[in-house]
């Protein structure tokens, strides 16, 4: 995408414009050699001056060290997440207009800045002036969890009513397109943002007119004589927006920009210098002085290359004030756009110019537009300009084929003259003889208008549909003789099989004279395939997918000229067959519409009784305004470094030398810390903190340089040396099963007979199934700072965990201290999913040797890249079954046998594996089965504990064979779930008692209110009907297993004081993520205490004040906590009681002082023992988890079986939440966990080298669910008078179950691809493994293009990337 701008056509009189000479050009640069040019720009209204302003400062480290606005956050580094979105505003002194748009921080050089104004979150509003209905509305309407994501999604949404005060839902999600949520699941931002729609936000469901939200059409027969709930947020209460409160922009900037229109400005750092020519005179000079400069509009180009390859310029020139770059015009051929103009720009000049041309003339604009539409986000649209994104040159930039194809022109200056050049297939393949010359800049692009025997048409498919770039795209052309079907011109490009665009510029030649017909399109095919070639080892993989799409967008393509001829000619070509005109279009997203139904709190109940009401989350505010501190938004201190570590690049081998030397002498640079220098324990019982003798995976931790700056210390890291000598790596579940390479024993649990069982069935299948890993991509990267108090060894640990207690634990290990010495401190957790519970341990140590070494504070945060690459995540599983069932689908004996890929040290793999053999059965009961489980050990970073913890893969697992049996035995899926499926009291193949009533009122609930039939009956009408689309519908029931298999991990403490003022406050083991677990500990307190919640305050977790605590995991930190703090404000009641009887029309405030003047203890220490639990793995069974949910999801999909895309349509939810004590926070960690099971079984991929290197290392190479792949239709319902007498409150724990129904999605799609193969002819049973990207989708749909390609035989090339399940 993007803006590296060395060229576009300049007006006839652009070079004899007035400018400086070129000596006095040069006489310019010379004297500011050694003095700046004063960079001026506002922040939130304030004036910055800067005199002498670094090119190489990028605006989000400005703003959080320099600035100390922390509300801006960093996600990825590298502009894919969103996070730390800001708000730019110009000011055109030719237009005379104030231009808003969002940016990426983390990209935009603070040179870039002059002359602009920058507003961030904190401007927009804050509680300590006036909070911003955007903040106030995404807080009320929960539209945060962890809230690390939440001021970027405020200052997107900030920046489009800017510009659009009433904008429409399409331009709502569209300016949501480059901001990503791990914790929402994106609906209640939707909802959110509704509310400033121009338009009516309500649906019309299946077209009879009626809301989703009309009771009447809401509740089923189950909900008559309940006090249900719909909805979570009351809208009408909110304030409106009044622009008149917004800032306005700088009259100083103004002025200004009038002003300083002819003066170039320079600005050197220590090794780059900036240089803002005002004219394209100035510009042709400097490009003749520095050939090699580049030229940088928004710097989401070569702001890549310097910060992922360390590209150095010493000269960038910055030609954004250069009013012939920014031309826009309509000549007679076409329009002329100035290669300056950014893509957001470029969109809407097209949309507005389509519509007021005759549509002949539009066809390329409208491929572009289309194009335009998903390509990145609104941030890089807004910065990139349409030169840079031409001039890149990028195999996967979208607008470059279609711009080829359609024939446009680059005008070209240089010092030398002027010329134009075609924007062709030779110039995109950087043809010396079609390419720019080293002085040449690009002006302007011609784009052409289209004829009326023209066809346009562009392709793309990504592994996501907006935010992503191309697996494959396409541009694509023809031109018939008048009247006719006669090819006299054809023309196509493709993007994403090579290095550079490619052409089927033989095939195209070959065809000129052909008519439009089928043996046409059959021998285009075999050109195609037979002039572009792919090697099977190509970069990116997926090299047949990657084939197939290249018939398949020709295939579309035929197929959109046909109509169009018809459309056209309808007396000379017929219409297209029903068939074929099911492979027209592409999937568009439309805007989400949410549901949200739970039960009503007693009517009796007091007001101020805030449990089982969705109170908003008690930071909810703060993350909205940027108030809420994270780990690294604590304030420096005096004397702190920075530290960053060396990480192996080898997956085993044996560390020779270590050689430092380099590294001490960088300025800057204090100390290199190795595992030589840890006093104490090098780290936990599993893992090193530092590898010492030899190295198991690439990423560990070899030593840590630190700095007086992040900077650094990163260039400290660069200097060390490091000798290996490779050792032979295990890196595949394969490799690992040949070595006999494991962790622990084999896990192992049987019930019945599995012989007998066998014998009884009619039928027995075996089969397999590989389901990859999972990251985090939690979106505050793991973060310590670690600061020594000075005396008796004592030490602060700020850091972002799940477990504060092995953090001490492990530190003062490491430090051959006493554990009271370390003061941990976690204020909140900006999302973790598991990947916080080992790791920052590690971290944790790291960062405390150093500090102990150099006697300083330390701040360790790791960069994205850092953090995939270190972290580990989902284990990757290897299934495989056998399964005897009868004729009417009954499983008489399942063999199950499991395998995960726990990485190089043991970690949290053996208690992961436990979970998968104990969870293998899901909601079935299964009289006969067998299920053994390994850990498998490789080189590869170590697996961990995620969400769901085993369950997601097992769970898959065991529906996957499911279907199989209703593929044999020909019978509707859900009739095997329902016939298996436990009912009433049972035992578990642990022997542990289950009571399955509510699964199966869970599963009737969900038959009912997803209209399952009736919409199943529809999905075969639409599949007979569409024959290159398909849907699919699927059910899916649930049994989870929440908490430890073990009681200790169960119990909990608190510690709740309560002030002389009356205020109360309540600190906990918890840590909060985002679950909402500080809320509904004030909720508990608040009702305990009967006060107010306004009187109850949390501060932060930590160690001090809570010792020994339990890891915050396993959906039971609300359980367990919840009683602690009860139990705790129980204690403290039963204080006052005397008081209160005594006094019973008295205040609370007053029961309090009589308290204190009575010397009665306001402080109560809470504290639960735990839920019993336990498991014998001698005997195969236990009391092994405290309580099961249950809970049932059915989801319908739409796939393109031509490119493999899929829509998600409808998801319905029913989830046994027993009473909630915030049915706010539950359904949001239900939407949440579902939408991260969505990417799960659909989309995230981990890829790595033969090498064990880790491909996928952030937000570019992959991708997690955005706002474009929630479904349309998302409704969640808990199921009413349910109750679980174990739990606080009846409440059941709800932070993992939701994401296993994530698969529904996945088995939706197996249901749409069973279709396509049924009417294929391909009648056999398939399997399909997970994740299901559209690769695999598209290549289980077999048709006569995946048979046309050429295959590659296993074994004779060595692949991109390996399977590593």
């Amino acid at each position: 995408m993007g803006a590296v701008l060395r060229c576009a056509e300049p007006p006839a009189h652009a070079l004899h414009q007035t400018g400086a000479a070129p000596a006095a050009l040069l006489c310019h640069i010379m004297a500011c050699s050694t003095q700046s040019d004063a960079l001026v720009f506002f922040v939130n209204g304030r004036k910055i001056i800067e005199r002498n302003a670094n090119p190489e400062k990028l605006l989000l480290s400005y703003l959080g060290k320099g600035l100390r606005l922390s509300g801006t956050k960093y996600g990825c580094g590298i502009g894919g997440c969103g996070a730390c979105t800001v708000m730019i505003s110009t000011y055109e002194p030719t237009s005379k207009k104030i231009m808003h748009y969002p940016a990426n921080s983390c990209l935009l050089p603070i040179c870039l800045l002059h002359n602009s104004a920058v507003t961030t979150v904190e401007g927009v509003g804050s509680t300590k002036t006036r909070v911003h209905p955007i903040q106030e509305r995404l807080a009320k309407c929960h539209g945060s969890q962890c809230g690390f994501c939440t001021p970027g999604m405020v200052m997107s949404m900030y920046a489009l009513l800017r510009n659009h005060p009433d904008p429409s839902m399409e331009q709502i999600t569209a300016a949501l397109d480059g901001n990503l949520c791990r914790c929402t699941g994106y609906r209640p931002i939707i909802d959110t943002y509704k509310s400033f729609a121009g338009e009516t936000a309500c649906c019309q469901l299946r077209g009879t007119g009626q809301c989703c939200l009309d009771k009447e059409d809401v509740y089923s027969s189950s909900d008559k004589g309940n006090q249900m709930h719909s909805g979570l947020c009351n809208l009408e209460e909110f304030q409106p927006v009044d622009p008149t409160q917004e800032f306005i922009f700088p009259p100083e900037l103004m002025r200004m920009a009038q002003e300083q229109q002819k003066r170039t400005l320079v600005f050197h750092g220590e090794r780059t210098t900036w240089i803002s020519p005002t004219n394209l005179r100035e510009l042709l000079e400097l490009k003749a002085m520095y050939p090699k400069a580049p030229l940088v509009v928004g710097n989401t180009s070569v702001g890549l290359e310097m910060k992922l390859d360390g590209v150095h310029h010493p000269v960038i020139i910055h030609p954004t004030r250069i009013p012939d770059l920014h031309v826009v015009s309509n000549t007679n051929n076409g329009l002329v756009i100035g290669a300056a103009c950014s893509l957001a720009q470029l969109r809407d000049i097209l949309m507005k110019v389509v519509p007021e041309l005759p549509e002949e003339k539009t066809k390329i604009f409208r491929a572009l537009l289309q194009q335009l539409k998903t390509l990145a986000g609104e941030q890089i649209r807004s910065l990139a300009s349409l030169g840079g994104h031409i001039v890149s040159r990028g195999s996967t930039w979208d607008l470059n084929p279609v711009l080829a194809v359609g024939n446009s022109v680059l005008s070209l200056a240089s010092k030398d003259g002027t010329r134009q050049i075609p924007l062709n297939d030779q110039f995109l393949a950087g043809y010396g003889n079609a390419d720019l010359k080293p002085k040449e800049i690009i002006v302007s692009v011609l784009i052409p208008y289209s004829k009326k025997d023209d066809f346009v048409s562009a392709f793309r498919q990504a592994e996501r549909r907006k935010n992503a770039a191309s697996v494959v795209n396409s541009g694509m052309r023809v031109l018939f003789k008048p009247n006719t079907d006669i090819i006299m011109d054809l023309n196509i490009l493709y993007g994403g099989i090579g290095p550079t665009t490619v052409s089927a510029r033989k095939s195209c030649q070959r065809l000129i004279g052909r008519q439009w017909n089928e043996q046409m399109l059959d021998e285009a095919c075999k050109l195609v395939l037979g002039e572009i070639s792919l090697s099977p080892s190509a970069p990116g993989g997926k090299v047949e997918y990657r084939r197939t799409l290249l018939v398949s967008f020709l295939f579309k393509f035929y197929l959109e000229v046909l109509y169009g001829l018809n459309k056209m000619y309808p007396a000379k070509y017929p219409d297209l067959s029903k068939k074929n005109l099911s492979a027209l279009g592409s999937f568009h997203s439309e805007a989400p519409q949410g549901m949200q139904t739970y039960q009503d709190v007693d009517p009796a109940q007091p007001p101020q009784d805030p449990v089982g009401r969705p109170i908003m989350h008690q930071s909810g505010v703060k993350h909205a305004t940027g108030e809420a501190v994270y780990c690294n938004d604590i304030r420096a201190v005096d004397e702190e470094l920075f530290l960053a570590v060396v990480t192996s690049p080898r997956a085993h081998a044996k560390i020779v030398t270590i050689d430092v030397s380099e590294a001490l002498n960088v300025p800057g640079v204090v100390d290199v810390v190795t595992a030589e220098d840890v006093p104490g324990k090098n780290g936990t019982d599993n893992e090193q903190a530092y590898a010492k003798d030899e190295v198991i995976c690439v990423g560990q931790i070899v030593c840590a340089v630190v700095a007086e700056s992040a900077v650094q210390a990163k260039q400290g890291v660069e200097k060390v040396k490091i000798e290996y000598e490779d050792l032979e790596p295990v890196l595949t579940i394969e490799d690992a099963i040949k070595h006999n390479s494991y962790f622990g024993e084999e896990k192992k649990i049987e019930q019945g007979n599995i012989e007998e069982g066998f014998k009884s069935a009619d039928e027995i299948i075996e089969g397999e199934i590989h389901i990859g890993g999972q990251e985090h991509f939690y979106l505050e990267t793991n973060s310590v700072f670690v600061v020594p108090r000075g005396e008796d060894n004592e030490m602060d640990v700020h850091v972002s965990t799940q477990d504060a207690a092995s953090v001490q634990e492990f530190v003062a290990l490491a430090l051959d201290v006493q554990s009271s010495k370390i003061m941990c401190h976690t204020k909140r957790v900006g999302g973790a999913f598991g990947g916080k519970v080992t790791k920052p341990t590690i971290f944790a140590v790291v960062a405390a040797v150093a500090a102990n070494k150099t006697g300083r504070p330390i701040r360790f945060t790791l960069e994205r890249d850092e953090d995939m690459l270190i972290t580990g995540g989902r284990h990757p599983f290897f299934g495989k079954y056998k399964v005897g069932f009868t004729n009417d689908g009954r499983i008489t004996a399942a063999d199950i046998e499991s395998y995960i890929n726990a990485g190089c040290t043991l970690d949290e793999s053996e208690l992961v594996i436990e979970y998968v053999v104990l969870k293998t059965d899901n909601a079935y009961k299964l009289p006969n089965l067998r299920v053994r489980g390994r850990a498998c050990k490789t080189n590869l970073p170590s697996n961990t504990a995620f969400r769901g913890f085993g369950f997601p893969q097992a769970g898959l697992f065991t529906e996957s064979w499911i279907v199989t049996v209703a593929t044999r035995t020909g019978l509707p899926p859900e009739k095997i779930r329902e016939i298996n499926m436990y009912k009433g009291v049972n035992l578990t193949p642990f022997k542990e008692e289950l009571d399955a009533t509510n699964l199966v009122k869970c599963w009737k609930e969900c038959m009912e209110k997803s209209e399952y039939y009736s919409r199943k009956t529809a999905v075969e009408e639409f599949n007979k009907q569409n024959y290159w689309k398909k849907k699919g519908i699927a059910i899916i029931p649930m049994k989870f297993s929440v908490g430890f298999n073990a009681t200790r991990y169960h119990q909990a403490a608190a510690l709740v004081h309560i002030y002389t003022d009356g205020s109360v406050l309540v600190t906990h083991g918890g840590i909060e993520m985002g679950q909402g677990i500080h809320t509904k500990m004030l909720q508990v307190a608040s009702r305990e205490l009967k006060v107010p919640l306004s009187y109850v305050h949390f501060c932060e977790t930590s160690t001090i004040t809570v010792p020994n605590a339990i890891v915050t995991a396993g959906s039971i930190g609300s359980d367990v906590n919840g009683k602690a703090v009860q139990n705790a404000c129980q204690i403290l009641r039963k204080r006052l009681e005397p008081i209160i009887n005594k006094n019973p029309e008295g205040k609370w405030e007053d029961w309090i002082t009589e308290a204190y003047d009575q010397s009665v203890s306001l402080s109560a220490t809470g504290y639960f023992r735990g839920y019993m639990a336990n498991m014998n793995w001698d005997t195969g069974e236990g009391q092994a988890f405290p309580y099961f949910v249950f809970g049932v999801a059915c989801s319908e999909v739409e796939i393109d079986c031509l490119t493999g895309d899929h829509k998600n349509i409808r998801t319905d939810i029913v989830m046994d939440a027993c009473f909630s004590i915030n049915p706010a926070v539950d359904i949001g960690q239900i939407e949440g966990a579902f939408v991260q099971g969505v990417g799960l079984y659909t989309m995230e991929e981990i890829k790595f080298s033969p090498e064990g290197e880790q491909y996928t290392l952030g937000p570019d190479t992959y991708k997690i669910p955005a706002v474009c792949d929630i479904p349309e239709q998302f409704r969640v319902y808990l199921l009413p008078n349910s109750r679980n007498p174990i739990a606080i409150y009846s409440s059941k724990g709800m932070g993992e179950a939701g994401l296993f129904l994530g698969c529904s999605v996945f088995f939706a799609i197996w249901d749409a691809v069973a279709a396509v193969r049924k009417e294929r002819g391909l009648t056999g049973t398939f399997i399909l493994n997970s994740p299901l990207t559209v690769e695999r989708i598209r290549m289980a749909c077999a048709d006569n293009f995946t048979d046309m390609i050429p295959k590659d035989k296993p074994g004779t090339y060595k692949p991109w990337a390996i399977d590593i399940a």
